[in-house]
């Protein structure tokens, strides 16, 4: 892009970014200077947002951050609807697929808090189904865990429960109808979890970390802790005391306006549309439908949300703040101290993992940013966030995408925003 367009795109920021902030649902607005942030670099997000929409690498995206309490940029750039011609906007709702892991590892904490779960509690003692484990042996019969999966193992993704994806365990997940929470399901949560209780493990729980299943299995041992539902529960103890009023598993027809449609790169260039049409990937098959076909009944811990910008700040604002946000606690201040600590130590390569988010250990793993501590994890449709508490900062992306492609939005954007910071 050259000097010119980078020059229109920044005064374009400067004109646009306080009426946009309007959405930030009773979180302060501040100047990026008044933040320690370079408006002009936080402009370098905006040019890269533009660039990709005019690219068509994506469709459109918005993208968030917040500092000392306070938002100091929000800008939203392309469409959320190609062909209606609808705009991207800040109160746009986003899939969120797998950044529905930290909320339900913070439904956890909550029953953690409350006396009612115990990190080492073994997940039989919720679902009766998970008892006496086995492990996967290729051309072999299963062998017995050497030890019941905890808590613990789901929340770290420790507990050798992988996804369809894997060449192994997936044909066999598949066989049993399980799901993943972004595609459609007419079941509901407690008898795919059972089914899944009694297929094998990849391997033997706190052996290794294996991105997988275990949150949805969270999500039904939040179900049976508390004698809820899972959004029953999200809502009264997350949603309602953080305001987080658009995000849920299905959306009501009243918001449907508001919910960008997800592309996918074209082989040739551009973007196809998404819609109904399930797509398989060998064992994997995923739809962007999944919000609001069907019967709404599966609640999918690991991946089954939908959000706004908005709400999800409110959310990370909460963990920023110790777990409280406008006088309102949802976790005990230690706890979140403990849910965003590392917990997995040499099981996993490149970074941290706590309870629920991955975490920056060390200036390596950084990848010379300077944002050691710093937590967060991102979703399959393209959206991404991170909360550093030295910095007392939040960044967070949207758009919806699968797969990739081209796009190299949501893999820059937290160095942009590092590089945005003064003081």
């Amino acid at each position: 892009m050259n000097k010119t367009a980078r020059k229109l795109i920044y005064c374009l920021l400067v004109l646009q970014l306080f009426t946009s902030t309007a959405w930030c649902r009773g979180l302060a607005e501040a100047t990026p200077q008044s933040a320690g942030l370079s408006q002009q670099r936080l402009a370098d997000i905006t040019s890269l947002m533009q660039e990709h929409v005019e690219e068509k690498k994506l469709a459109g995206a918005v993208a968030l951050v917040a500092r000392r309490g306070k938002v100091a940029y929000l800008q939203s750039i392309g469409k959320q609807d190609i062909e209606a011609g609808i705009d991207m906007r800040s109160n746009t709702i986003f899939r969120i697929a797998s950044m529905t892991k930290p909320i339900t590892s913070v439904a956890v904490l909550v029953l953690y808090d409350d006396g009612l779960i115990r990190l080492d509690d073994p997940v039989s003692k919720y679902i009766p189904e998970f008892s006496g484990p086995t492990v996967f042996r290729q051309g072999q019969q299963a062998v017995p865990a050497k030890q019941e999966i905890t808590i613990k193992h789901l929340l770290t993704h420790t507990s050798g429960l992988t996804y369809q994806w894997d060449k192994q365990i997936g044909p066999l997940y598949k066989e049993a109808g399980i799901t993943h929470g972004i595609a459609q399901d007419d079941s509901v949560l407690g008898e795919k979890m059972k089914k899944l209780a009694r297929i094998p493990l990849l391997h033997h729980p706190g052996q290794k970390w294996t991105y997988g299943l275990s949150v949805d299995v969270l999500g039904r041992v939040v179900e049976v802790a508390s004698g809820k539902t899972l959004e029953e529960f999200f809502k009264k103890r997350i949603f309602e005391p953080l305001k987080m009023k658009d995000t849920q598993f299905f959306i009501p027809d009243g918001k449907m306006p508001r919910l960008a449609t997800v592309y996918a790169p074209r082989s040739q260039g551009g973007l196809k549309r998404l819609d109904s049409e399930p797509i398989v990937e060998e064992s994997f098959v995923y739809c962007a439908d999944h919000p609001y076909k069907g019967q709404r009944r599966y609640f999918s811990g690991g991946g089954g949300l939908c959000s706004t910008i908005t709400d999800y700040l409110r959310f990370s604002q909460m963990l920023l703040n110790g777990g409280e946000l406008d006088g309102k606690r949802v976790l005990k201040r230690k706890t979140v101290r403990l849910m965003t600590r590392d917990h997995v130590g040499q099981l996993k390569e490149g970074e941290g993992f706590g309870l629920g988010v991955s975490v920056t250990r060390n200036s390596e793993e950084s990848g010379g940013m300077d944002c050691v501590g710093s937590f967060g994890w991102g979703g399959f449709w393209y959206t991404t966030f991170f909360v550093d508490p030295g910095k007392e900062m939040i960044g967070i992306c949207m758009g919806q995408l699968h797969p990739n492609g081209g796009a190299t939005l949501n893999g820059r954007f937290k160095r942009l925003v590092y590089q945005a910071v003064i003081d």
